[in-house]
C-alpha cells in the first residue's frame, strides 16, 4: 500500500514538472526542472535499461544536443490537451508505469519480458497504389472487428504495453479508428498514414482524442512522392502537414529509401524542408523486396545503406528532429526487434506475424492471446538466434541474415499470411544472399569504426 502511494506521488510531481517546463522560459530554471524530473523518473523505472536511457537523454540535454530543441518544441507548440495525453500515455503509462509492468510479467512467466509495443493494420484499404508497397499482397478487404481489436489492446495492457503503432492500409479508412483511440485513452498510437485523408474534421478529432501522433509518409519532394502515390498526392500531404501544424498536434514524416531517393531523403534541404512544415519526428524505412512486385533493384545499394548509417549520424547530430531508421538503428536496439523480442505486427486477418516485413505466422488473434503467440516455438525461435549476432549494423532477418528468416519458415505449423509471400525466401534467395554478403562488407567496416572500440 505504501509502495503504490509512493509511486503515485512520484507520478504526480513528474507530471507537475512537465507542465512546468512548458510554461518556463528561464534557462537555468528549466534545466533544474528537468534534471529533477531525471531523478524521479529513475526513481520509478526499476529496469536498469531503462535507467541508463534516462541518464542518457539527460547527458545529451546538458550538453546542449538538438534533441533538446525538439523538447522544447514538444513542450511549448503542441496543444496543452495534446501535450498533456502524451505525456500520461507515452511517458508515464509507457516509459515510467508500462516498463515496471513488463517486469513484473517477466518475473511471473519465467523470463518471458513482453515485448515494449506492437504494430496493428486494423484494415487493408486503400486509395492508393504504389509501387513496391509492402503490403501489397494482402487482401483489399481484410479487416479485424471493433471487438477483436479492443480485446488485443487490453491484452497488451495487461502485459505492460501503452505504446501501439498503427498501420495498413491507409488507417483512416478504418470506420472506428477514433472510436478505438478514444475508448482506450491511456495507450499511445502513433498512426502511419499516407495523409490524403487529413483534412478540418480529421484534426479536430485528433487534436480532440490527444493520444496519437501522425506519421506521414513521402517519397522525397513533389517529383518523387506523385511518382510512387499519384498527380497531387504531394500537394495533399503538404495541406495536411499545415494543418496538423495549425491545430498544434504532434505529427512528423515516414520515408521509404529507395536506390533512387536515398541521398535525398537523408540530405539537408530536405530535412530542413520537414522541419519548416512542423515534422519533429522522422523514420526512415528501407524498400526490400516484398509485397507488390517484389524488385531488389529498388533496394539502396550496400554503398546506399552504409551512407545512410553515417550520415544519419551527422544529422542526429545537427538537427532539430528526432530521426530514426528502422534498419539501421539495430545499434541502439540491440539489433532485430522482432519476433516478440521488442515487438510484433498483428495483421488485418488475425495473424500475429514476427515483423510487418515477415509475412508469416503460426498464431491468429481469433483463436489464440498475444501471450500464445509469444512463446510459440516460432517467436523463441527467432529470438533465441537473434542472440547470436554479433554486428548489430546487420539486424535483419530477411536481408541482412536470411539464414534465420528461412530456419523460421519451416518451423511446425508456420504458413505464409497472403499469397506472395515466399517469393522472397525462395525466388529471391540466391540475390538476397548475395546482398547480404555485399552489404556485410561495408558493415562490418562500420562496425569496426564506429561500435567495436565501445564493447572490446
Amino acid at each position: 500500500m505504501i509502495a503504490k502511494i509512493k509511486q503515485k506521488l512520484l507520478i504526480l510531481t513528474i507530471n507537475f514538472l512537465f507542465a512546468l517546463l512548458a510554461w518556463i522560459r528561464n534557462e537555468k530554471l528549466f534545466r533544474w526542472s528537468y534534471t529533477g524530473l531525471a531523478l524521479l523518473s529513475e526513481k520509478l523505472v526499476k529496469k536498469d535499461y531503462y535507467v541508463e536511457r534516462i541518464k542518457w537523454i539527460k547527458e545529451l540535454f546538458d550538453n546542449n544536443h538538438p534533441s533538446l530543441i525538439v523538447a522544447k518544441k514538444i513542450l511549448k507548440n503542441t496543444n496543452p490537451h495534446h501535450r498533456r495525453t502524451i505525456i500520461k500515455t507515452a511517458v508515464i503509462n509507457q516509459l515510467l508505469i508500462g516498463t515496471n509492468k513488463r517486469k513484473e510479467f517477466c518475473e511471473r512467466h519465467n523470463g518471458l519480458y513482453p515485448p515494449g509495443f506492437f504494430v496493428m493494420s486494423p484494415s487493408m484499404k486503400c486509395n492508393l497504389n504504389c509501387y513496391g508497397c509492402y503490403a501489397g499482397y494482402y487482401q483489399k478487404n481484410a479487416e479485424l472487428s471493433f471487438k477483436e481489436i479492443d480485446r488485443t489492446l487490453n491484452q497488451a495492457k495487461a502485459m505492460g504495453i501503452y505504446f501501439c503503432v498503427v498501420s495498413g492500409g491507409e488507417p483512416l479508412f478504418y470506420p472506428r479508428i477514433f472510436d478505438m483511440v478514444e475508448k482506450h485513452n491511456d495507450v499511445v498510437f502513433h498512426i502511419y498514414t499516407h495523409g490524403g485523408l487529413i483534412d478540418e474534421s480529421v484534426c479536430q478529432r485528433l487534436a480532440q482524442a490527444g493520444n496519437v501522433i501522425p506519421a506521414i509518409s513521402l517519397e522525397g519532394f513533389q517529383t518523387e512522392t506523385d511518382a510512387r502515390r499519384g498527380i497531387g498526392h504531394f500537394d495533399r500531404v503538404m495541406k495536411a502537414m499545415d494543418l496538423l501544424k495549425t491545430h498544434k498536434i504532434l505529427f512528423g514524416f515516414s520515408a521509404t529509401l529507395t536506390r533512387q531517393n536515398g541521398e535525398l531523403l537523408s540530405s539537408d534541404r530536405f530535412i530542413d524542408f520537414m522541419i519548416e512544415k512542423g515534422c519533429l519526428i522522422g523514420w526512415y524505412f528501407m524498400y526490400v523486396p516484398i509485397g507488390r512486385e517484389p524488385d531488389l533493384e529498388l533496394m539502396p545499394t550496400p554503398e546506399q545503406r552504409g551512407y545512410q548509417i553515417e550520415r544519419l549520424a551527422y544529422l542526429r547530430a545537427n538537427k532539430p528532429i528526432l530521426l530514426a531508421d528502422f534498419w539501421n538503428d539495430g545499434p541502439l536496439v540491440g539489433g532485430c526487434i522482432s519476433g516478440g523480442r521488442k515487438y510484433f505486427h498483428l495483421n488485418a486477418n488475425g495473424d500475429l506475424e514476427p515483423c510487418v516485413f515477415c509475412h508469416y505466422a503460426t498464431h491468429n488473434i481469433r483463436s489464440s492471446t498475444l501471450q500464445d503467440a509469444i512463446c510459440s516455438p516460432l517467436f523463441q525461435s527467432i529470438r533465441c538466434q537473434l542472440a547470436t549476432s554479433e554486428n548489430l549494423l546487420r539486424p535483419c532477418i530477411i536481408i541482412d541474415r536470411p539464414e534465420i528468416g528461412r530456419k523460421a519458415i519451416s518451423e511446425q505449423g508456420v504458413y505464409f499470411t497472403h499469397e506472395g509471400a515466399e517469393i522472397v525466401y525462395e525466388n529471391l534467395a540466391d540475390e538476397i544472399d548475395q546482398y547480404a554478403l555485399k552489404y556485410g562488407v561495408v558493415a562490418d567496416r562500420l562496425w569496426e569504426k564506429y561500435y567495436n572500440h565501445k564493447t572490446g
